[in-house]
């Protein structure tokens, strides 16, 4: 490998920031030497907090961690990467039907920007069945969701 900086990015909507998103990140710190949370719009999903609220989260979360930058973008991923010189993208897989939608998705990635790389991370067993959709619904419900989302990302949903 180069002495070139081993980046990456780690998109998604994070509509919350959940215990298995942390894990993922956590892990690709380990192996990239810089990793860019990049917070996407999805015109599929209706989120709970704005753009900025879970950039402001998020970026409370990882203040202090200084191998980790946060930002947004409302176009292709690949756009993204080839604007910021990124070569490498991850992706969490759990065992729930994920990897055929995020081979697609890497496949045609790569077809759009021949020089990126996807990484998939196998998501812990402790947090197989975490979505942020799953913990939204059962905040809706008025039941404790403590166990799947960071005590930062806790605090602003009681807000909501």
């Amino acid at each position: 490998m180069s002495q070139q900086l081993r980046k990456a990015i780690y998109a998604g909507t994070f509509d919350p920031f959940t215990n298995g998103h942390a894990d993922i990140l956590r892990r690709s710190i380990e192996i990239f030497d810089e990793v860019t949370i990049l917070v996407a719009i999805s015109p599929t999903k209706k989120p709970l907090f704005s753009m900025d609220e879970r950039l402001a989260m998020i970026r409370e979360l990882y203040n202090s961690e200084k191998k980790i930058i946060v930002d947004s973008w409302e176009g292709l991923i690949v756009d993204y990467a080839k604007k910021k010189n990124i070569a490498n993208i991850v992706r969490g897989l759990r065992p729930t039907g994920d990897f055929e939608i995020e081979f697609q998705m890497a496949s045609m990635n790569q077809k759009l920007y021949p020089d990126i790389e996807t990484v998939f991370l196998m998501t812990g067993p402790e947090h197989y069945y975490v979505s942020s959709s799953l913990v939204k619904e059962i905040h809706k419900h008025g039941r404790d969701i403590s166990q799947f989302v960071p005590k930062e990302i806790l605090k602003h949903l009681p807000k909501k």
